[in-house]
């Protein structure tokens, strides 16, 4: 038996969603060794964000469990309404599981996805947005610029190359340093990473006044709800490792794999960054050489992944 009536059953009209809902996955199981600094990347990240995103948004934080300090720090930007949309995941279910949830639950028209180690810079949302809108079949579109193996945009040319009103332009578009930034904050060192430079080249469009980069990345991108909602579920059966599913089949699909011509977000990796986006916080050149001497760098690289599958698996 009900006694009275539903307080709610007053309300005239609730909050409707952003346009936009940014989502952002964190996986921090611990702070130490590799994790030392996640949680200040992590912050670092969010900052950034609420910081230099112009347009209105609505953020989505999916935590895949990580440890107490981390969900402390979410639920304190949740209860500060800093985070709309926080979920707590009691189990790793892996970036595809997250991936699962955020595109089946965001409620905005358009996704701007990023995994918890990017830096964002102000415009990063509008310029990805205006090529979204200008291109025809955009699939996904990532704020900075970068060099992808061609197997994931050759429909993007083939688009390109069957529209009379695009130009199409082959050349070295990307600066070193933007180039170099990013590469070495994957753990590439520097000698290949010049190697690759100066053995590729950039496609860059042109279409309806509106210029971009081939190109797009599956850590940071901003696509429409309704086109990745045709590649759900991702079947991915283990935590990392086979995100490039989603590049393939995106591109598979016929949609465009585009990047701003400016880099307006960064990589940040597992270490803080400065706000600069040619340099990167790393030892000093003469540690730097030690500790990526084959000798040291692989047994270390082999104990330490060793430990971790000990600890959480």
């Amino acid at each position: 038996m009900r006694i009275g009536q539903n307080p709610a059953k007053s309300i005239d009209s609730v909050p409707q969603p952003s346009p936009v809902t940014v989502a952002i996955v964190s996986y921090i199981p611990f702070l130490g060794g590799y994790y030392t600094h996640s949680l200040e990347v992590l912050k670092a990240c969010l900052n950034s964000i609420w910081e230099s995103t112009e347009q209105p948004f609505d953020l989505l934080v999916f935590d895949n469990a990580s440890c107490p300090e981390v969900r402390a720090y979410l639920e304190q930007a949740h209860n500060e309404k800093r985070i709309q949309y926080l979920v707590l995941s009691d189990k790793n279910v892996g970036k595809g599981g997250a991936w699962n949830f955020i595109f089946q639950s965001a409620p905005g028209e358009f996704i701007a996805y990023a995994d918890s180690d990017i830096r964002f810079y102000p415009g990063w949302l509008s310029s990805s947005l205006e090529i979204l809108r200008a291109f025809p079949q955009a699939g996904m579109v990532t704020a900075r610029p970068m060099r992808t193996p061609e197997a994931f945009y050759d429909r993007t040319l083939e688009w390109a190359r069957n529209q009379p009103e695009v130009t199409l332009e082959n050349g070295i578009y990307i600066p070193w340093e933007v180039y170099r930034q990013h590469v070495l904050s994957l753990g590439t060192e520097e000698d290949q990473a010049r190697q690759w430079y100066d053995s590729r080249s950039d496609w860059r469009l042109t279409y309806q006044g509106v210029q971009a980069l081939v190109g797009a990345a599956h850590f940071q991108f901003t696509v429409r709800k309704e086109t990745i909602q045709h590649f759900l579920p991702f079947n991915m059966d283990r935590p990392m490792g086979q995100v490039r599913s989603l590049d393939e089949q995106i591109n598979q699909a016929g949609y465009l794999r585009l990047t701003t011509s400016q880099p307006l977000v960064t990589h940040m990796g597992n270490q803080l960054v400065e706000d600069s986006l040619s340099n990167v916080i790393s030892p000093k050149p003469s540690q730097r050489r030690l500790v990526d001497a084959n000798l040291i760098r692989k047994p270390l690289l082999w104990l330490y992944d060793s430990i971790f599958r000990l600890y959480h698996q």
